[in-house]
């Protein structure tokens, strides 16, 4: 395993992370054994981070890592968030008392005393304008509740206001081969910030696997079925923003990627490893057939500047007029 520092704190985490998303809920049926299994063997690999959310299966996510990392605070490094339990646009959802709510329900469900990097999910620009809430994530850092603090975000214009705070030490953000925006300028500034970047949705919710056809289903649990046009949240967050059928048009077109990378997934994984801004990778997972596939990343030679251009050129001209969601 490879490790990157977190921007510039004193955290080192695994290059290949995972999030929970998918072994909480909204990504159809899972067992929670399979789960368990999955992060025990990301942890035998050298897996040091797991990213959640208080929402992921109302705390089940939280719950399930709890379990699987029990007596391993010191080593196991673990990002949370907070504020999609309540109405994300009133400001009574910021306030000292309800996030401390917040912050006391995760720490309870994930049996720590602490939370190593604790994120505000998604918020509307507003409250980061605003900026009040980051000095009650502040106080709750120095009473020892969280180590560290950032935003996930969904727009590059979110990100850099965001890093106008100078106590936010990470931004979550969409970044991969169909939503290559940030690469421009968000990466670069976080860099220069020495603010780490936490990439979510690598494959754009599967498209980038490549296994998809035009006539695939998902379940009705499924976000990918329910939030396909933005139905329940930012359309962003499912597809990278992209229709389905023009998704699985747009990444039959990439399958060149895989050609001495074992397959789509792996060489889309290593494409946004290849920007030195970029802390870790955070695939979402519900099987250790999935983990170990993930992992294979790390083996995975890394693109040579003119295929950089040629996929550059790819998103500009055939993918960027089609993102829904900002970006």
């Amino acid at each position: 395993m490879n490790y990157r520092q977190l921007g510039n704190t004193e955290l080192k985490v695994s290059e290949v992370s995972f999030g929970t998303w998918a072994i909480g809920g909204d990504w159809g049926t899972n067992r929670d054994e399979d789960g368990i299994k999955g992060l025990a063997l990301a942890m035998e690999q050298g897996v040091n981070f797991f990213d959640t959310a208080d929402v992921y299966g109302s705390g089940h996510a939280e719950e399930l890592l709890a379990k699987a990392t029990k007596g391993k605070a010191d080593s196991i490094h673990i990002a949370t968030k907070f504020c999609r339990f309540g109405d994300i646009h009133d400001p009574e959802n910021y306030t000292e008392q309800k996030v401390r709510e917040y912050c006391e329900q995760s720490l309870k469900r994930l049996q720590r005393e602490r939370i190593d990097l604790y994120q505000i999910h998604c918020p509307p620009i507003e409250i980061m304008r605003d900026g009040s809430i980051f000095a009650v994530l502040d106080k709750l850092k120095q009473e020892g509740k969280i180590r560290h603090y950032g935003v996930s975000v969904e727009t590059i214009e979110e990100g850099l206001l965001c890093m106008k705070s100078p106590g936010v030490k990470a931004l979550q953000v969409i970044f991969n081969l169909f939503r290559q925006q940030p690469a421009e300028l968000l990466l670069p500034q976080a860099q220069a910030n020495g603010v780490g970047i936490l990439v979510r949705l690598p494959l754009a919710s599967g498209l980038l696997t490549g296994k998809f056809k035009e006539n695939s289903t998902f379940q009705a649990n499924d976000h990918r079925n329910f939030n396909a046009n933005g139905e329940q949240f930012n359309v962003g967050e499912t597809f990278a923003g992209l229709p389905f059928v023009k998704g699985v048009e747009l990444a039959r077109e990439l399958e060149w990627i895989a050609d001495g990378r074992g397959n789509m997934a792996r060489a889309s994984m290593r494409w946004i490893l290849d920007h030195p801004a970029v802390t870790c990778v955070i695939p979402g997972f519900k099987n250790e057939a999935q983990v170990e596939d993930n992992l294979s990343t790390l083996n995975v030679p890394s693109f040579a500047p003119e295929e950089m251009d040629r996929l550059s050129s790819f998103y500009q001209n055939q993918v960027a007029p089609f993102i829904r969601g900002g970006v």
